[in-house]
């Protein structure tokens, strides 16, 4: 769990950034491509990323992005000024910053190559090959796609400052549900790790991601800015004549087309015709591909479709006659 503590500060002081950040980008197309997400979201992009990779940047950068860690010099702020930008940073960085981050990655327990040595003592070279590393794996796998990229985010900005001006800061904040949970004074972010950080009148800076997935992540040394980077909704195009039922099976397919406007498990067990239990456990895989929503109302589970889950029913519903 990630817990970020707020001070009547913070909250005037919470922005949104106006693109996705290249460096973040590059490292989320790393776990992509480990992980995939939802078919229909990444899998084309995922089949031309394996093609475009390059083994040599792989060599370099895998290492370097290990389960849910990964440096934090790989991310420096600049990046959002662009990626020459935030490369020109990232070989700038302190020998000190080095160390620490290679120190907690090495804190792991996996091998790691004997170079990664040389790094953490802020060897020129070695830090030049990582940056041309990421240079060249951006330009093979992420390039490709950032127009769509732009397009996303705009998406989500616009939509995130109409809550912003409509219900301020502390709507804006809990309009990430379910995949963030605002609890003044504390934003609470579901990880499989611990991790607290105290803005203490820093303020925030939300980014928007297009190649994350799941939750959002931050920076994990506090002393750094605040940055919380946070995947956006997709709108999904199915190939056509695809049917919704061979991407998610026929009875999560009944499940979220009964949904509505909302319905409790009782109610889609009965609509279905599945036990109680089995709309609950299809209920959870919809619910973990962020298809729906889940909050409690009294004593009853309530399930909604979110945008995403929508937009998927919309794309594979058959033309009208």
């Amino acid at each position: 769990m990630i817990r970020v503590y707020f001070t009547p500060e913070d909250i005037g002081r919470v922005r949104l950034a106006s693109s996705p950040d290249p460096l973040w980008e590059t490292i989320f197309s790393l776990f992509r491509l480990r992980r995939p997400g939802p078919a229909p979201v990444f899998g084309r992009w995922r089949r031309d990323a394996l093609r475009a990779s390059r083994r040599a940047d792989l060599e370099v950068l895998d290492p370097l992005v290990q389960g849910r860690y990964y440096p934090d010099f790989l991310t420096p702020a600049e990046g959002l000024r662009g990626l020459p930008t935030g490369l020109d940073a990232l070989l700038a960085t302190p020998v000190s910053r080095l160390r620490t981050d290679m120190t907690r990655l090495a804190r792991l327990g996996r091998p790691l190559p004997a170079w990664t040595r040389r790094l953490a003592e802020g060897d020129r070279p070695t830090l030049t090959r990582v940056a041309a590393a990421l240079r060249s794996h951006h330009e093979a796998v992420v390039a490709p796609i950032w127009p769509d990229a732009l397009a996303a985010v705009e998406a989500d900005r616009a939509r995130r400052a109409r809550v912003l001006l409509e219900q301020g800061c502390e709507g804006l904040l809990d309009s990430f549900r379910p995949m963030m949970r605002w609890a003044p004074p504390v934003l609470e972010i579901d990880v499989a790790f611990e991790q607290s950080l105290h803005l203490r009148g820093r303020g925030l800076l939300l980014v928007p991601s297009y190649l994350s997935w799941g939750s959002a992540d931050l920076l994990r040394d506090p002393a750094l800015p605040p940055v919380l980077v946070y995947p956006v909704e997709h709108d999904i195009t199915l190939p056509a004549g695809t049917h919704l039922a061979a991407l998610i099976g026929q009875t999560r397919t009944a499940v979220l087309e009964s949904i509505g406007d909302g319905r409790t498990t009782t109610e889609l067990a009965r609509r279905v015709g599945v036990s109680i239990a089995s709309a609950s456990q299809h209920a959870a895989v919809l619910r973990e591909a962020r298809l729906i929503h889940t909050t409690r109302t009294g004593r009853a589970v309530l399930h909604t479709l979110t945008p995403l889950g929508a937009a998927l029913l919309r794309t594979a519903a058959p033309p009208e006659a």
